[in-house]
């Protein structure tokens, strides 16, 4: 189901809860939002859709993908950049990593982790901190 993006500031500051199982229409609901977004919105946290879980979805170019209680695990390569939001109007300046390895649950809540770069592992990055109450 396409949901609303949230705006509010002071909901999008606050930290996201870890998902389980129960949250896998959360999950599915991420991903129909990017979907329905996908021309101005290339990822999602679902705190952007209302629900404080630390779900994230991420598009990978050839398919979006959600990852489940993301965490970065290992980063290098800082850079300085700017960043908008679909939450936020303009864009601000933010430091990113060239370089990230994360570890996840898939759709399937199996654990994975895998390591991204350059444009993915920004938007990943930008995702990460919405779980964590950071607006970008």
């Amino acid at each position: 189901m396409i949901r609303p993006v949230m705006k509010d500031v002071v909901f999008l500051n606050q930290k996201s809860e870890p998902a389980t199982v129960a949250d896998k229409q959360v999950v599915q609901d991420l991903l129909d939002t990017l979907k329905a977004n996908e021309a101005g919105c290339v990822g999602m946290a679902a705190n952007m859709i209302g629900v404080k879980k630390r779900i994230i979805a991420v598009s990978m170019g050839f398919a979006n993908v959600a990852m489940i209680n993301p965490v970065i695990v290992k980063k290098s390569g800082a850079y300085e950049t700017e960043e908008g939001c679909l939450s936020l109007i303009g864009v601000r300046k933010t430091t990113r990593y060239k370089d990230i390895e994360v570890e996840f649950q898939d759709m399937n809540f199996n654990k994975q982790c895998q390591k991204f770069s350059g444009w993915i592992a920004q938007i990943i990055q930008h995702e990460i901190d919405h779980c964590d109450g950071i607006v970008i």
